[in-house]
């Protein structure tokens, strides 16, 4: 494979996912921090925009293709570098785990994201409180359902799907991290209290942590 470079931001939650993925499948990459606030935000650079119209990270340079969308992304290692695989084997194992994927990034994240956050209390004048308030509600709300998904699924092992992490570990971590970020009630999700710390007991995940990262603040 092509060298592989990571357009990312240390406290994106879609960039997040993107380096536990990396990590887990060993794979090697240059990071590339794209300041989000600094000057306006260096997504809206016209250089970054050429790689990605949307001005969002991440974006995952391999050769000459730019790869957006961090779901796409992970798909993506998943059919290049199969091994050690993401999803499971069977075709309803797979479709479980990325529906809880998906019940993450698709529902919870893309409402408490920075755009969305700066939308509230610029446009709408919504205190930092008020905000706070929001995201509090929609994480809740998502993981709520998520819990009760883990628990009634006999599925559910030490992680997500089984003993092995997987696609749905890969995003269920960042959100847990943006939980406690903004002091998100985690007493009724035991569930996912326990598979985030089996999650963070593998050096793969630790690697990834926004604090860890070169261009952590």
């Amino acid at each position: 494979m092509s060298t592989i470079s990571l357009y990312t931001y240390w406290r994106s939650t879609a960039a997040y996912r993107v380096r536990i993925a990396l990590n887990l499948k060993g794979m090697e990459y240059t990071s590339v921090p794209v300041h989000l606030l600094r000057d306006g935000g260096e997504q809206k650079a016209p250089a970054f925009l050429a790689r990605n119209p949307q001005g969002l990270v991440p974006v995952l340079s391999v050769g000459e293709d730019n790869i957006s969308q961090s779901l796409a992304i992970v798909e993506y290692l998943e059919e290049t570098t199969p091994e050690p695989p993401l999803l499971p084997a069977d075709p309803a194992g797979r479709a479980r785990v990325r529906g809880l994927a998906m019940a993450i990034a698709c529902d919870i994240h893309p409402i408490c994201n920075l755009r969305v956050l700066k939308f509230l209390t610029g446009d709408m004048d919504l205190s930092d409180e008020q905000r706070s308030t929001w995201i509090r509600h929609w994480i809740t709300e998502g993981f709520r359902a998520i819990e009760t998904r883990l628990v009634n699924d006999g599925s559910t092992g030490d992680f997500c799907h089984g003993d092995r992490p997987g696609l749905a570990d890969i995003c269920l971590v960042p959100q847990v991290y943006n939980a406690h970020r903004f002091a998100c009630p985690m007493d009724p999700c035991p569930t996912i209290a326990r598979i985030n710390e089996s999650c963070l007991g593998l050096e793969a995940f630790r690697e990834a942590v926004p604090e860890n990262q070169p261009d952590a603040q």
